[in-house]
């Protein structure tokens, strides 16, 4: 749903610009307001907190770039990532 994307595109975005300015990545925070769930939601979030942790993949940028707009998709690479299978949720109105 929404947190996850938020979560993967804005610490992208983080390891772009360390990228660009020659810099380290440090940590990536995320603070949630109006955090909930929905009636719908409940069943589906059970089976994903059952699930075991896995192994942090890790982000690779393979090749050296000056500005932000110059990366192009071929630049990252995702090494370790194990995935499990998705867990449909419906879209809660």
């Amino acid at each position: 749903l929404g947190v996850p994307f938020n979560i993967a595109s804005y610490s992208l975005l983080t390891y772009m610009i360390a990228h660009v300015c020659k810099l380290n990545v440090g940590d990536f925070c995320y603070c949630l307001g109006d955090a909930h769930v929905y009636k719908n939601h409940i069943e589906p979030l059970k089976e994903q907190i059952e699930r075991q942790p896995r192994q942090f993949p890790q982000l690779k940028i393979i090749r050296q770039v000056e500005t932000i707009n110059d990366f192009q998709f071929e630049d990252f690479q995702l090494e370790n990532y194990e995935p499990y299978g998705p867990i449909k949720m419906k879209m809660a109105v």
